[in-house]
């Protein structure tokens, strides 16, 4: 049987019996040490002394001081034998320490083996117990994205790593060593993969969302312009080729002077110049093609028609409060292109249609553009998203089904902003077109649309700050306020709706500052984004800034990225677009394609806030973009993200694929998937370099910075 025994610290008895019951327990205690016993056999050896001592016939005072005895020579060799023999069956402690009278007990721990001295040292360390309180719910996974940079209060914490932590590396001096000199990684025979193909040269401006011939042929209608949007290969199908440049292809003339001329044999198409040379849009001179600045309304330059717009209208400050634009049917994007010498970005947009290389006209002369159309979906930018859009001779019927492509127009304009439409039925009296004029004055009235001006062949519209309009229209006047459960920021393969998008009660959207100042001011919508910072997200904005400051400092200081041929970016994990603005602080010459993928929270109404243009996307599928697109490419924390969904050599090629020949792909990711990009690089004929980030060789992540070299074939 176990005993536990409790004393109190204190002698009630004469200083000669404790004399006396000292001697006994030494004494007791030498004999017992000379016996050569376990524990247990000394106790019952304790035991067999006592009842043979006629222990049960003496008298009341001697069985006090013999029970006395007992109990002190238990303590005692309790606590001995519980440090020396490693026999754990007596346990004489507990937390009380005033107690009134010896008491003994049956442990509960009886036939159970532990260790006293760590027990004892845990008893004497605990506190009182704290009432149990249950934690709050926390929040639905589907709803916020968690970024690691607040605590669970929702307020910034003092010491954060701003990136994608990566659960499965650990910091050991072997793990993270920097494993690649020279482009070779001893490591990497995991991921052995064989050269890529070079696709056939039929190939050289292949999109593979919009060039699927097989999807095409399938569609049930086509009337809309089905046959203008995203319809990608089926899995299985995809790219699995390097896209050769077409033959002479050659380095693009760097920016400036590429607003004004690009080689011939870049873009070898001749289309255009048959069909709009004759409007001042481009020329062929020699081995070059030659762009005057002209439109189809404006002949006499792009400039001269922007002077026109901003007389019409003075409160249409270009470069102030009309920062970022949509050109519509944007032709080669000079319109586009004279805005950016006015500090206003444009994105130029129009389908891949007769005319299919306009985009790639005006990419190659490195202004902001990509494929998109107004058909059945909605296109991919936030609500509010634009301070002015433009149409000149876009060919978009915009009073069609219910006015419902100009409601995406609604849609996309800022509060308060501005539309301007360059069209025949703006100018021209002949019957037909003075109809289209009077449907589409119609059409916006009942969108309260303030008509501003009509001026020669540009009218000019502006958008409501507010819903006042809207609330106060006559009941059934078409087309309705949506129902407030549809989301305007939800874009992604979304068809279009025949109804008006209203304005946030809150007047979120509608006061941006005026640029350049905008660019660093925290959007009020940064509050509707799903993200578990719920009191810091303004701090959350600033840190981001100030962290892709300090890296393109870095960058321009060691890698002197300013003499890089820099103009056409692309940020495929964009976040807040804290890395488009630090170039921008930094006076690279240079725009920047945000894109924030579908994985991730959608931070698109930020990004057009401050000032910068950007656009939802999917990596597991191709972008809307022509072959040999971009100068840089920028993956930040993407592919170890997107790898648990699709295959991270599909999406390597599609970044080869969109990349110029001389052009950089700059991957900040985490060291566990560096191996396998570093294979899949060198199987595309890129030239890979693995570095270290500023914290160090010890850091979870490096950065793989690859080179595309002009593929000869």
């Amino acid at each position: 049987m176990t005993l536990v025994g409790t004393c109190a610290l204190r002698d009630p008895y004469p200083t000669s019996l404790s004399f006396s019951l000292t001697i006994i327990t030494v004494t007791v205690h030498n004999l017992l040490q000379s016996l050569s016993l376990p524990s247990d056999a000394k106790i019952v050896t304790i035991l067999n002394l006592i009842m043979k001592s006629h222990f049960l016939q003496t008298p009341i005072f001697l069985k006090i001081t013999a029970f006395f005895f007992v109990a002190v020579t238990f303590f005692f060799f309790g606590k001995q034998w519980s440090q020396s023999d490693g026999y754990h069956h007596l346990i004489f402690f507990t937390t009380s320490t005033t107690v009134s009278s010896p008491q003994v007990f049956i442990s509960p721990n009886f036939n159970l083996s532990f260790n006293n001295s760590a027990l004892i040292a845990q008893i004497q360390t605990l506190e009182p117990p704290q009432p149990s309180v249950s934690p709050p719910p926390p929040p639905p996974v589907d709803l916020v994205k968690k970024f690691g940079i607040v605590n669970e209060n929702g307020t910034m914490s003092e010491e954060f790593e701003v990136g994608e932590f990566d659960p499965d590396m650990v910091d050991s001096e072997s793990d993270n060593e920097t494993r690649i000199e020279n482009s070779a990684m001893p490591n990497a025979q995991n991921f052995a993969i064989k050269r890529f193909r070079v696709c056939p040269s039929a190939m050289s401006e292949y999109i593979p969302c919009l060039d699927n011939a097989e999807a095409i042929r399938n569609l049930e209608s086509t009337e809309r312009g089905e046959r203008f949007e995203r319809h990608c290969p089926s899995q299985g199908k995809g790219l699995d080729c390097v896209v050769p440049p077409p033959k002479g292809y050659r380095s693009p003339i760097p920016w400036p002077k590429s607003r004004d001329e690009v080689w011939y044999n870049n873009v070898p198409h001749t289309r255009l110049v048959d069909d709009k040379g004759g409007q001042n849009w481009i020329s062929k001179d020699k081995d070059k093609f030659k762009f005057p600045g002209g439109g189809t309304q404006f002949i006499h330059g792009a400039d001269q028609y922007l002077d026109h717009i901003s007389k019409m209208v003075p409160e249409i400050t270009f470069g102030q409060h009309v920062r970022v634009a949509l050109d519509v049917g944007c032709g080669v994007a000079s319109f586009g292109a004279y805005l950016l010498s006015r500090n206003v970005i444009t994105m130029s947009v129009a389908p891949k249609d007769v005319h299919e290389n306009q985009i790639q006209f005006a990419l190659e002369r490195g202004v902001p553009a990509m494929v998109a159309a107004f058909a059945t979906r909605r296109l991919l930018y936030p609500s509010q998203a634009f301070d002015l859009i433009h149409c000149s001779r876009c060919r978009i019927n915009w009073t069609r089904d219910d006015g419902i492509l100009l409601l995406e127009v609604n849609r996309i304009l800022r509060a308060g902003g501005y539309f301007v439409w360059a069209a025949q039925p703006v100018y021209k009296h002949e019957e037909a077109l003075e109809e289209q004029w009077e449907e589409m004055v119609n059409l916006t009235t009942r969108l309260c649309w303030k008509f501003l001006k009509k001026d020669g062949y540009v009218a000019i519209w502006q958008k409501p700050s507010d819903n006042s309009c809207y609330v106060n229209r006559e009941a059934g006047i078409k087309p309705p306020l949506c129902d407030p459960s549809d989301d305007p920021d939800n874009i992604w393969y979304v068809n279009l709706k025949a109804c008006i998008s209203p304005l946030p009660e809150n007047g979120y959207g509608a006061n941006v500052t005026r640029w350049p100042e905008r660019l660093q001011t925290p959007s009020d919508r940064l509050q509707s984004i799903k993200i578990d910072a719920f009191i810091s997200r303004k701090e959350l904005f600033k840190a981001e800034s100030k962290y892709w400051n300090e890296i393109i400092e870095g960058y321009v200081r060691a890698l002197h990225w300013k003499k890089m041929k820099l103009r056409n970016v692309l940020d495929m994990r964009a976040g807040f677009g804290g890395f488009a603005a630090a170039l921008i602080d930094h006076k690279l010459d240079s725009w920047v394609m945000n894109v924030v993928p579908v994985s991730g929270p959608n931070t698109l109404p930020v990004i057009f806030d401050r000032g910068l243009i950007g656009v939802m996307h999917d990596w597991c599928e191709p972008f809307d973009t022509y072959p040999r697109t971009y100068d840089l490419l920028h993956a930040a924390n993407l592919l170890s993200v997107e790898k648990k969904r699709c295959n991270v050599s599909s999406i390597m090629l599609e970044m080869d694929r969109i990349l110029r020949p001389g052009g950089r792909a700059y991957i900040r990711d985490s060291l566990a998937i560096m191996d396998e990009l570093v294979e899949i690089g060198k199987a595309m004929g890129w030239q890979v370099t693995l570095r270290d980030t500023a914290e160090g060789p010890h850091a979870s992540y490096r950065v793989l910075v690859c080179d595309k070299h002009l593929l000869r074939v």
